[in-house]
């Protein structure tokens, strides 16, 4: 029987060791923090969105880090499967809006628990508290892993899944970027993705806690837009959050590493009438309250609490009189209601993000496999790899695909390298590691 080890309990590591002692493997699967599944508990607000019921070629548009690389994978073990494996496990699923899948529960701990019990029915031994420091190399690639303890353990083959560098509390620190590094692999510079926005503006820090709903968010850079999301956002002490701004923030990021000097997040807060349309209302408003202030006329118009900033935005004060606002002012005041302006001057630490973008070079892992083709016996899953998606349950999707594949073939490459006579690796440009731990030098 073959030896598996898996690094990390999260859900790619779960679902690796899972797959891996369905197919025959002996798995020993280590986790660094005291209980497995620790950020799987978090995501979805608790609730843990499984997966997305959308199509394949969807949910692969909306992994928007490489998202491409996942078809294989993807076509292997995909949505249905994944539905499939936790409702076989006693775990009831439904769809909710925007096709994203929740148990029925909305406890995230119903799943995490019933992959546990998955693992312990399949005699899968399971290591906390228990952390992976180095590689050991053999002639052609690995054959075990060092812990922290100095320990030594054997394996045939070995995955690593120790996720990003979010969340680090879950145990997410970024070691695993350290190890492929030593393992000859290069890492795509990491970047936080689905994470808050700071702003510049006071105003914008005064508004904390004021939610907003079917509103449009666009970010552009250099007076081009770059994107634009419409939905539900709020406004925090730092700046914004929310499913829109958290889907643009991986743009914005990326915008914010590559040196951009001008970020600006322009916010239509009435998004289904026209320009039009609303100088119409805002006209009929002000006459109706023609006698009153701006920020007691416009009360119909907005939340209490944006009144003042929209008016000051627009250049007009908030004790002028309804009544006396030109049809010039009132074309400004529309002009804002549609595109409010802030600044964006960067995002919430790494630390804070739900996802991290970069990671493992997608180039040098077969796609089919999750095998490295640097190193032979390696594995990775889950977010340690430079692939990453919009929220919606694609990013748990993604971990769990790659873990089956993984796990899968971690047990079957080996048997069919004995079947062709030994493990001689014939790939161009596999590299040749010597024996002991692998390390920038080795």
């Amino acid at each position: 029987m073959k030896r598996i080890v898996v690094a990390g309990a999260g859900p790619a590591g779960m679902m690796a060791a899972a797959a891996a002692a369905e197919c025959g493997g002996h798995v020993l699967l280590l986790e660094k923090m005291p209980r497995a599944g620790r950020k799987m508990m978090i995501t979805g607000k608790g609730r843990c969105n499984v997966t997305s019921a959308d199509d394949i070629p969807d949910i692969i548009k909306n992994t928007v880090g490489n998202g491409r690389f996942l078809n294989s994978s993807l076509r292997a073990f995909d949505n249905v499967d994944v539905m499939t494996f936790f409702e076989s496990l006693g775990v009831p699923l439904k769809i909710e809006r925007g096709n994203r899948v929740f148990p029925q529960s909305d406890r995230a701990s119903d799943v995490v628990n019933a992959i546990l019990r998955r693992l312990h029915d399949q005699n899968v031994e399971i290591r906390t508290n228990t952390a992976v420091s180095e590689l050991l190399a053999a002639d052609h690639g690995v054959r075990g892993v060092r812990l922290k303890d100095g320990s030594d353990i054997e394996a045939d083959a070995v995955i690593l899944a120790v996720g990003g560098a979010s969340y680090p509390a879950t145990g997410s620190a970024g070691d695993g970027y350290t190890l492929a590094r030593r393992a000859g692999h290069t890492v795509v510079p990491i970047f936080p993705a689905l994470v808050p926005l700071v702003t510049e503006e006071a105003w914008v820090k005064e508004l904390q806690g004021l939610s907003l709903r079917n509103v449009r968010a666009t970010l552009y850079y250099a007076g081009k837009k770059a994107q634009e999301e419409f939905g539900e956002m709020l406004f925090t002490h730092f700046g914004v959050t929310g499913p829109i701004i958290l889907q643009l923030s991986r743009c914005a990021s990326e915008l914010l590493s590559m040196g951009v000097d001008t970020l600006e997040l322009r916010l239509n807060i009435k998004p289904a009438l026209t320009y039009e349309v609303l100088c119409e209302r805002v006209e009929r408003d002000f006459a109706k309250y023609e006698r009153k202030q701006l920020r007691s006329g416009m009360i119909d118009l907005l939340p209490k609490r944006l009144i003042t900033p929209v008016l000051n935005t627009a250049g007009l004060s908030p004790t002028s009189s309804c009544g006396q606002i030109s049809t010039k002012e009132r074309k400004r005041l529309v002009h804002v209601l549609q595109s409010l302006p802030m600044t964006v001057i960067g995002t919430r630490p790494i630390a804070e993000a739900i996802v991290t973008a970069g990671g493992v070079d997608t180039r040098e892992i077969n796609p089919r496999t999750m095998e490295s083709k640097i190193v032979s016996n390696l594995y990775f899953a889950g977010e340690l790899i430079d692939v990453d998606a919009y929220t919606g349950g694609y990013n748990l999707q993604a971990a769990f695909s790659t873990g089956h594949a993984a796990g899968c073939h971690s047990v079957s490459n080996l048997e069919g390298r004995e079947d062709d006579g030994g493990t001689e690796d014939n790939r161009s440009g596999t590299a040749r590691l010597a024996g002991g731990t692998i390390d920038p030098g080795g």
